[in-house]
């Protein structure tokens, strides 16, 4: 049987690159590349190397090439990231939470306390939702009142570009 001859590689998963790296077992310490990371994680690349530039991921380390190289650590954390992002944390929270997370149970009291500010938060904000609602609803209902109106009547202005004293605004 012929066997073809294969060219080297020096690619990231390459023989030559496995040769001349040092050897980590491969449970250990998986190596990827920033693409390849953008897509296991959801985040693109741009916004790993914003993470990096501000200190949220540590610098990766490079190839001869330059090229960064990420391991499932890094993934664990930009998952974090990401989802810490979701429940509506700033950076400079996620920072704080990341520094957190490596003294783990020493901070679980001072995690609460994040929580509970952001909770507080959120419900503020969801009061503040529920009166524009309001307003809004109220609005949209003059409105919708003063186009029936003009079924039968002559037009007037708009409710809601009037004040409440029956002068137009601006």
């Amino acid at each position: 049987m012929l066997s073809r001859r294969k060219s080297l590689d020096s690619g990231l998963r390459s023989r030559v690159y496995a040769f001349l790296m040092p050897q980590i077992p491969e449970s250990a310490a998986r190596v990827m590349q920033i693409g390849e990371v953008a897509k296991l994680t959801a985040v693109s690349v741009d916004a790993i190397r914003f993470y990096e530039r501000h200190t949220l991921l540590p610098k990766a380390p490079r190839t001869a090439g330059r090229f960064r190289l990420y391991t499932s650590g890094d993934i664990a954390r930009l998952n974090f990231i990401r989802q810490m992002q979701g429940l509506g944390f700033s950076l400079r929270e996620i920072r704080q939470l990341l520094g957190l997370r490596e003294r783990r149970s020493e901070a679980c009291s001072e995690v609460r306390d994040l929580l509970i500010t952001k909770l507080k938060t959120v419900r503020s904000k969801i009061q503040e939702l529920a009166r524009l609602e309001g307003e809004l609803a109220l609005d949209l209902h003059r409105c919708s009142h003063e186009l029936k109106h003009r079924k039968s009547h002559a037009p007037r202005s708009c409710p809601v570009l009037t004040r409440p004293d029956g002068r137009k605004t601006g």
